[in-house]
C-alpha cells in the first residue's frame, strides 16, 4: 500500500472556539446587568436610610418606584440574554437606561447639589470604552444634558434642623462615598470589560492567523495539482525506457542489474500512484472524504503501509487502547500521521514509535523518536507554516498535521522527551463515547 496523499478540504465548521465579537458584546452586558443590580440595591439602600435613618425628607415613593422599574428592566434583560443576540446599539440603550434612572433619582434628591452627582462619570467612562466614538458622543451629551437639567430643575433636599448646621460636614461625607463608589466601580467593571475585549481581539487575531495558514494549504494545493500534472509524462517516459532496458540482452543476463532495474520500475509506478492520487484528491468533492471508523484498523494499516516502504527503519507499534474507539478519519488523516512518522525517522533512523491510547474522551496518536529533540525556539512554533530549522520549504509536514487536527476539532501537540528525542501527538475527539465501542 503507497503513502496516503493528502486530501484538502475546508476545515470543519465549529472547529474553531473562542470569544467571537458577538459573545464579547454579550459579556460586557452582562457585566452591564450585574452593574445594574448593584445600582438598584444601593439606590434602596441610600433612599432608605437617608430617610428613615437620617430624617432627610424624600419622596420615597417615586424613588423607589424608579428602582422598582429599574429593576424590572435588569430582571427582563437577564431573561433575554442568553437567548437573544447583543447588539452595541442595545448596550448603548442599555447605558442611557442607567443614566435615565440616576437622573430621576437625582432630581427627587437634590438635583446637581447632590454628591452622587458623580456617579456620572461611571457611565460616560463605560461608554467610551464599550461604545463606537458616536454613539459615545450621544451618551456625553445626554450626559451634560441631565447635568444642566438638574442645575436649575429638581426637587430640593429638606434637611432637618439638626442636620442643617452640620450639612457642610454631611456633604464632604457625600462626596468621599460617591468618590469610592465611582472609583471602585470602575476599577472592577472596567476590568473585566477590558479582558472581555482583549478576548474577543485575540480570537480575531487567531481566525486572521488560520486563515493566512489554509490560505498556504491551498496554493500549495494548487502547486501539488500543477506539479502533479507536469510530472505524469516524464515518469511515463521513464516507465517506458525501465522497460525497454529490461529486455536488454546484457541487462537480462546480469541478475543484479535486472534486480536494480525492477526496483526503479517499482518505485516510478509508486511516483505514478502518488500523482494519480494528488489528481483525484484536487478533483474530489470537498468534505466526502471523511467518514467515522474504528481508530484501530486505521492505526493498523497505517503502520503497516510505512513500515513497508521504510524497511530500514525500526517501528515500535504500540496500539495501546485504541481499539475499536471511533473518530472522524480521512485521508488528510492518514497523511498526517505518515508525515509525522517521516519527521521521526529523519530524526531518529535507530527507530520510531507510534503508540495510540485514550486520554479523557480523546484519542492521542503519539509519534516518538530518539534524536535530538526540538530546540526551545522551534518548540514554541511547532505547527506554523515553513517553520523549520532545515531550510526553506521544509517544515510543511508539522504544519499540515496542525490544521488536518485542528480541522477534525482535535489539536497538535509537541514536546522534548525526558530522556532523548521528541514526541509529536494527534489528539482526536472521539465520535462515539469509549463505552459504547
Amino acid at each position: 500500500m503507497d503513502a496516503p496523499l493528502l486530501a484538502l478540504t475546508r476545515r470543519r465548521a465549529g472547529a474553531f472556539y473562542g470569544p467571537s465579537a458577538e459573545t464579547a458584546a454579550a459579556d460586557n452586558m452582562r457585566q452591564l446587568i450585574q452593574l445594574r443590580w448593584i445600582a438598584v440595591a444601593g439606590q434602596t439602600l441610600a433612599i432608605l436610610f437617608v430617610h428613615f435613618g437620617l430624617g432627610v425628607r424624600l419622596p420615597v415613593l417615586e424613588m423607589l418606584t424608579v428602582a422598582l422599574a429599574l429593576a424590572a428592566a435588569n430582571l427582563l434583560a437577564t431573561l433575554a440574554l442568553p437567548r437573544h443576540r447583543v447588539r452595541r446599539a442595545e448596550v448603548m440603550l442599555a447605558l442611557l437606561l442607567d443614566m435615565g434612572a440616576l437622573t430621576l433619582q437625582l432630581y427627587f434628591s437634590g438635583g446637581a447639589t447632590n454628591p452622587f452627582i458623580s456617579l456620572y462619570l461611571l457611565q460616560v467612562v463605560l461608554g467610551a470604552i464599550l461604545l463606537p466614538p458616536a454613539r459615545a458622543a450621544i451618551l456625553v451629551g445626554a450626559t451634560a444634558g441631565s447635568y444642566a437639567l438638574l442645575s436649575i430643575r429638581h426637587v430640593p433636599l429638606a434637611l432637618p434642623h439638626r442636620l442643617a448646621d452640620d450639612s457642610t460636614d454631611l456633604f464632604a461625607i457625600g462626596h468621599w462615598i460617591a468618590f469610592f463608589m465611582v472609583a471602585g466601580l470602575l476599577v472592577l467593571f472596567i476590568t473585566r470589560i477590558t479582558r472581555n475585549l482583549r478576548s474577543r481581539d485575540a480570537h480575531l487575531a487567531d481566525l486572521r492567523q488560520h486563515a493566512a495558514e489554509e490560505d498556504g494549504i491551498v496554493r500549495m494545493g494548487l502547486f501539488a495539482s500543477g506539479a502533479a500534472h507536469e510530472l505524469g509524462t516524464p515518469l511515463g517516459t521513464l516507465s517506458v525506457i525501465l522497460a525497454d532496458w529490461r529486455r536488454m540482452p546484457d541487462i537480462a543476463a546480469n541478475p543484479e542489474l535486472a534486480a536494480e532495474v525492477q526496483e526503479m520500475q517499482s518505485e516510478v509506478q509508486r511516483c505514478k500512484a502518488i500523482v494519480s492520487d494528488i489528481l483525484h484528491s484536487a478533483g474530489q468533492p470537498r468534505g466526502e472524504a471523511m467518514e467515522s471508523r474504528a481508530a484501530g484498523p486505521f492505526m493498523d494499516a497505517v503502520a503497516e503501509a510505512w513500515q513497508a516502504t521504510h524497511p530500514h527503519v525500526p517501528l515500535d507499534y504500540a496500539p495501546g487502547g485504541a481499539g475499536e474507539a471511533v473518530i472522524a478519519i480521512d485521508d488528510a488523516l492518514r497523511q498526517a500521521v505518515w508525515n509525522l512518522l517521516d519527521n521521526a525517522a529523519e530524526a531518529s533512523p535507530v527507530g520510531v514509535r507510534l503508540a495510540a491510547r485514550i486520554e479523557a474522551g480523546m484519542l492521542a496518536i503519539a509519534v516518538s523518536d530518539w534524536g535530538e529533540g526540538f530546540s526551545p525556539d522551534a518548540l514554541a512554533k511547532v505547527g506554523k507554516l515553513y517553520q523549520s530549522t532545515k531550510g526553506a520549504g521544509h517544515g510543511v509536514g508539522l504544519f499540515l498535521a496542525t490544521n488536518v487536527a485542528r480541522r477534525l476539532g482535535g489539536r497538535l501537540e509537541a514536546r522534548n522527551r525526558a530522556m532523548a528525542g521528541a514526541e509529536v501527538r494527534i489528539v482526536l475527539p472521539l465520535a462515539l463515547p469509549e463505552e459504547r465501542r
